[in-house]
């Protein structure tokens, strides 16, 4: 019972003390999060910076931990247990956001930003959202897919950073 109400309290704090989620020009945006995708998982950083009442530039930061060991013939090689180097694993993009909050008028602690990205591996866009509970803390999630790859997709873990992800975790006012 002390929990329920533990937790009870800490949600209504948090929906009374709760803040702008976006304020335009010079806001500062941290993401720190978990990044589910086909094939595995890892963590993903993200930090955007207010340019305008509704625009934002940033960079985003992913790394898989967990990967499914490859099994099986790629091209005319067969491979056992095959686990992709740290440059397999390890993707960046700038990114610039259109903070819709105030737009579609929606509650001020809500943030729901579509965008467009230039990364390592390709062309891409996301949508995402941030949900903020206090002035400096709330969590977020975000939907990201590739537009345009770059090569030809003729390594084996090629497709690690060019397909739809799953992004969900904390997120901090600057």
């Amino acid at each position: 019972m002390k929990k329920i109400i533990t937790l009870a309290f800490l949600l209504v704090f948090g929906l009374t003390q709760a803040q702008q989620a976006f304020s335009g020009k010079g806001d500062t945006k941290v993401n720190i999060g978990a990044n589910i995708q086909d094939g595995g998982t890892g963590i993903q950083g993200s930090i955007d910076l207010g340019l305008g009442e509704n625009i934002s530039i940033g960079v985003v930061t992913s790394y898989l931990l967990g990967i499914n060991e490859y099994n099986g013939y790629y091209g005319t090689t067969q491979y056992y247990g095959a686990k992709p180097a740290f440059k397999d694993r390890f993707d960046a993009k700038v990114r610039m956001n259109a903070n819709l909050g105030s737009v579609i008028n929606v509650d001020k602690k809500l943030d729901v930003y579509p965008g467009l990205s230039l990364g390592l591996r390709n062309f891409g866009g996301h949508v995402g959202g941030r949900y903020f509970f206090t002035d400096g803390f709330g969590v977020f999630t975000e939907l990201g897919f590739p537009i345009a790859k770059y090569g030809n997709n003729d390594k084996m873990f090629d497709h690690l950073n060019n397909q739809f992800t799953f992004s969900l975790g904390a997120s901090f006012s600057l």
